[in-house]
């Protein structure tokens, strides 16, 4: 980290605000702090010992929503805590936190009015701070991003890098292998838009997905190497029968990203390939995992952790182009104007192999009014719903129509 330019900077700030400032990063630790401060309150001077926020302080002030924030905010002094007021500054680049810088209220101050007028004034070095932010994170080293690529091309069937990829250290002789894909819209990239006037980045999106990855696999045993691209990340795990660590993985992830964004993270998934003994499996590897991350994404009853043989008819799907308008029995159901019934009904019916009372109570539906939508289902198409051919032809179309809204990733 460039450490010395982010503390000058934070101290040329304060000197410019007349105030003391602080900088800590998304974690509630202490990156960089000013010397100049009439008074600090307990809550200064213990964070300047500590080097990290109080659990008790730091709930006080997520409780006014600075996770969320895109512009500063005022948190307002707590006696019990020995707080004065103060300012929160949400640093973004391109939409995605880095930090936050806490400018404190004088003793003698009522308000944090004359905060908020001073602060348009230093907009620039604000924003320059945010950008030193983001550059000294490690995982946008310029290190770090070459070997992510060259992880990634090896992926995709660079010959040449996957057996340069195969002697990196945390690599080399510890397979068999699995991959897996772990894929996050977040509530940002689903909008189209970064928060408030700030448009959405795919340069930036992508670091916070690799941020993300380092982060959640940190320790975990087994996990041995994270590349990421803008909307998900690719991680190398050794092959193991359980998945206790993938959903510690799964589970920090989704909180990194919520605490990146400042949005919640939906729809986050992982799938994961079959393991592979040698690293010139990477490219199917990849593949299925992609697959498996893909039908986890439609397809919610699958669980949030997708082995690829538990992707089903949906793996079938990723190899060609079934469309679910190929089916007339699909048309006409969709067209009758009673789609958002009969459809789910004759879905899970498919899915739990007929069983009624199961579908009537995940619908919480009574099971006569069950056999009603499957006798209107049979009126429009003209057929038994229940026979052999008929019932395949509207299940894969049911899932087609499922896979079409699949994540391109």
């Amino acid at each position: 980290m460039r450490n010395q330019d982010i503390e000058d900077l934070v101290e040329r700030l304060a000197v410019e605000l007349g105030r003391g400032l602080s900088l800590e990063d998304l974690d509630g630790l202490l990156l960089a702090y000013s010397a100049n401060q009439s008074h600090a309150d307990r809550v200064r001077v213990n964070f300047l010992l500590s080097k990290r926020v109080p659990a008790d302080v730091s709930s006080w002030q997520l409780s006014h929503g600075i996770a969320t924030a895109v512009r500063p905010v005022v948190v307002p002094a707590n006696a019990e805590l020995g707080m004065l007021g103060r300012i929160c500054v949400p640093l973004l680049v391109r939409g995605f936190r880095v930090g936050y810088l806490w400018v404190q209220q004088d003793v003698a101050e009522q308000s944090a009015t004359a905060i908020l007028a001073q602060l348009p004034e230093v907009r620039d070095s604000l924003d320059l701070l945010a950008t030193l932010l983001l550059d000294s994170n490690t995982a946008e080293s310029s290190q770090r991003r070459a070997r992510e690529q060259q992880f990634l091309n090896a992926a995709e069937g660079d010959r040449h890098l996957i057996e340069v990829v195969s002697e990196w250290p945390e690599i080399r002789q510890r397979g068999p292998w699995q991959l897996a894909t772990v894929h996050a819209l977040t509530d940002v990239e689903q909008s189209g838009s970064g928060p408030g006037p700030v448009p959405y980045d795919p340069l930036a999106a992508a670091l916070v997905h690799r941020s993300a990855g380092l982060q959640a696999t940190v320790g975990i045993a087994g996990a041995l190497f994270t590349a990421a691209l803008g909307t998900h990340a690719v991680m190398l795990f050794q092959a193991t029968p359980g998945r206790s660590g993938h959903a510690a993985v799964l589970e920090r992830y989704t909180a990194e990203l919520a605490k990146r964004t400042g949005a919640p993270a939906s729809n986050v998934v992982m799938g994961i390939s079959e393991s592979f003994a040698s690293m010139r499996g990477l490219p199917m590897a990849l593949r299925e995992s992609k697959i498996a991350a893909q039908a986890a994404t439609v397809d919610p009853a699958l669980g949030t952790i997708l082995d690829v043989r538990g992707a089903g008819v949906y793996e079938v799907l990723a190899g060609g182009a079934a469309n679910p308008e190929d089916s007339v029995y699909y048309r006409l159901l969709r067209d009758s104007g009673g789609a958002s019934e009969l459809l789910p009904v004759l879905e899970l019916l498919y899915d739990n192999d007929g069983a009624v009372a199961r579908i009537a109570g995940a619908l919480h539906l009574h099971r006569s009014t069950v056999y009603n939508r499957l006798a209107r289902v049979r009126k429009i198409i003209g057929a038994d719903p229940l026979a052999g051919r008929v019932r395949l032809e509207l299940h894969l179309a049911l899932k087609a129509a499922r896979w079409a809204g699949r994540p391109r990733i």
